[in-house]
């Protein structure tokens, strides 16, 4: 009821999956989990939903649409995600050995949200423009199985390497290239169980909600070393739930230890996306 496949990347499959991410910004990986394992993601996510709603600290991203960040033991199958070989092996692949674990949230379009304006989650750095190497990633994974009204995620690949100088707050790229992100981009209709993973640059979006129901999807967000990241979040986890935690997730994790949990303040803002597409 977690794993659907455990089996280890070999060198070669890693190095594979690195130079598909460095070309087209984005890899994925179809039965990751089970529709079982997943089914239970969506529960806890659905209730720290309602739970966030209520305390005020669900963040719009546009119109009907959510962004929440959570404590990782909020999660059942926290360490099944932080441990499955798909994952750390591209991780390594991509970020190095001494990657680190900095974000921890979902995002859910409901009924009615809108297309998101395009745009990458912040603005290049140095690392990337001029030495070519990405320091970040984000990892989604879907609970339901997406279907084409339920306002799919859209990537336009191999945009990670764009400098975005003339990009709003370095994010948003101008309304005239749009057309040329359209006609690059792809629709990921994901299954439950399927995960990716994308360099945070890559121009994407989220489009119009136009089904009967949400499209929960968690994000863990993992760093290179000094990439920064860590900063726009605030992850934390209880000094008992770190110490049972297995020695390699330890290693990956630079959470603030507390002895008991506290409401998280959601620093990473994405004010362009407040009011969706206009």
């Amino acid at each position: 009821m977690t794993l659907a496949d455990t089996s280890p990347l070999s060198t070669e499959d890693a190095g594979r999956l690195a130079e598909t991410l460095h070309a087209d910004g984005i890899v994925a990986r179809q039965g990751a989990f089970t529709a079982e394992w997943v089914d239970r993601l969506g529960e806890d996510i659905m209730a720290l939903f309602e739970e966030a709603r209520t305390q005020g600290s669900a963040i719009g991203r546009g119109p009907e649409r959510y962004y929440v960040e959570i404590h990782p033991e909020r999660l059942r199958g926290f360490v099944d995600l932080v441990t499955h070989p798909w994952v750390t092996g591209v991780c390594e692949a991509v970020l190095g050995p001494e990657y680190e674990i900095v974000e921890v949230g979902f995002d859910i379009p409901f009924p009615g949200a809108m297309n998101q304006p395009w745009h990458r989650d912040f603005p290049a750095p140095a690392e990337t423009t001029e030495h070519g190497r990405l320091t970040s990633l984000a990892f989604n994974m879907t609970t339901v199985d997406v279907e084409p009204d339920m306002g799919p995620f859209e990537i336009a690949p191999g945009t990670q390497w764009e400098h975005g100088h003339d990009f709003e707050h370095g994010m948003f790229p101008p309304r005239r290239e749009w057309p040329r992100y359209e006609s690059l981009s792809r629709r990921k209709l994901t299954k439950r169980g399927d995960i990716s993973a994308r360099s945070a640059l890559t121009i994407h979006r989220g489009t119009a909600n136009r089904s009967a129901r949400a499209r929960p999807t968690l994000v863990l967000g993992v760093d290179a070393p000094g990439a920064g990241n860590a900063g726009h979040h605030d992850l934390m986890v209880t000094r008992d739930y770190h110490a049972e935690l297995p020695r390699e997730v330890r290693a990956h994790l630079p959470a603030r230890l507390v002895d008991r949990l506290e409401p998280i303040e959601q620093k990473h803002t994405i004010e362009g996306l407040v009011m969706g597409e206009s």
